[in-house]
């Protein structure tokens, strides 16, 4: 198996809400024509796709306990220390409540984390051991 994600699929409550707060409030693009599951193209090789929460748990044969932590988070990972808190700021405008104001890191980054309607935890990180090319790909180590 390849060492790499290719999709990550998040559990919405509701769809027409999830796709207002990345569309609008954030200024993503849906990249498929359906309505039942949006994906989004993001600009380092990955998809995100937004599901109903019911249809998701279904499809992978399990029991949605109805908790909002699911064990998962996402991270994006800036390119600079301030960087974080413009988009912890831009997130919270979209809709989206922070969870963890930004604060310096014992590993020697800068992060906070904000959730998406539904809960969902996304770190904004900065970590300066890690690069990120044009296109937005992390490497890890600073070369």
């Amino acid at each position: 198996m390849e060492q790499r994600i290719s999709l990550i699929t998040l559990g919405v409550a509701d769809l027409d809400r999830s796709r207002r707060f990345y569309e609008h409030g954030l200024g993503w693009t849906k990249g498929n024509p359906q309505d039942e599951v949006a994906f989004y193209q993001l600009s380092n090789g990955l998809v995100l796709a937004l599901w109903s929460r019911d249809e998701l748990a279904a499809d992978a044969r399990v029991a949605d306990s109805g908790a909002t932590f699911s064990g998962i988070s996402i991270a994006f990972n800036t390119r600079s220390h301030d960087e974080v808190d413009e988009v912890l700021a831009a997130v919270e405008a979209a809709g989206g409540t922070v969870t963890k104001p930004a604060e310096e890191q014992v590993w020697g980054g800068y992060s906070g984390y904000v959730a998406d309607p539904d809960g969902h935890p996304w770190e904004v990180a900065f970590n300066p051991d890690w690069s990120l090319d044009d296109a937005g790909h992390v490497r890890l180590g600073s070369d």
